[in-house]
């Protein structure tokens, strides 16, 4: 039996130097060295600071922007650390009242929207980090953040349609928006005057 241990830790060692650091170097160095910006995150950097990342949603909570979904990532949602759904079921009354306390306020924050409340502002998404709204959930707060802002519900309509993504390769998922990226561009091109 003893002979058994020779082989059994060489070829252990040699999976663990295969497996643990050279496929992870070689991995790592061609994705740096071919997608260098998705590689490190899809950060977005304006004026040379980072804003955040393009794939992990953060929360928004003042008028002047447009609100993400809602996050049950980590204690107060949005925790990268702590990616996760709620796995509430249907009939959980903790998910009930969550999902009738952020029909409130979302009614409560937008006033002149006054037709159904879509999904995707009411529901989390499994990792509780998703970057995107539909277009519908971005339409139906844009009065809100016109008013905020100052400026025409047509002005922003026309942010929201220059930053809806289609489908990816044409026939997967639903159209889409991705909220900092969007909130970011209502900055550059409507700043808020500050009081």
């Amino acid at each position: 039996m003893r002979y058994q241990f020779g082989p059994a830790f060489r070829i252990t060692l040699f999976m663990t130097i295969l497996t643990g650091l050279i496929y992870p170097g070689i991995v790592t160095g061609l994705c740096q060295l071919i997608f260098p910006h998705r590689a490190n995150g899809s950060l977005v950097e304006v004026k040379g600071k980072v804003q955040g990342s393009a794939l992990i949603g953060q929360n928004f909570s003042k008028p002047q922007y447009f609100h993400p979904r809602p996050s049950a990532a980590g204690t107060d949602g949005y925790d990268a650390s702590g990616s996760n759904a709620s796995n509430y079921g249907p009939t959980n009354q903790k998910l009930i009242d969550r999902v009738k306390g952020d029909v409130a306020k979302f009614r409560q924050e937008n006033p002149a929207y006054q037709g159904p409340i879509p999904a995707d502002l009411l529901t989390t998404s499994a990792s509780g980090l998703d970057p995107h709204i539909s277009p519908a959930s971005a339409l139906a707060q844009a009065p809100r953040v016109a008013t905020a802002r100052g400026i025409t519900v047509d002005q922003v309509k026309q942010l929201i349609d220059s930053h809806t993504e289609g489908r990816q390769w044409g026939f997967l998922g639903e159209p889409r928006v991705n909220v900092l990226m969007l909130n970011l561009d209502l900055n550059q091109n409507f700043p808020v005057s500050k009081p």
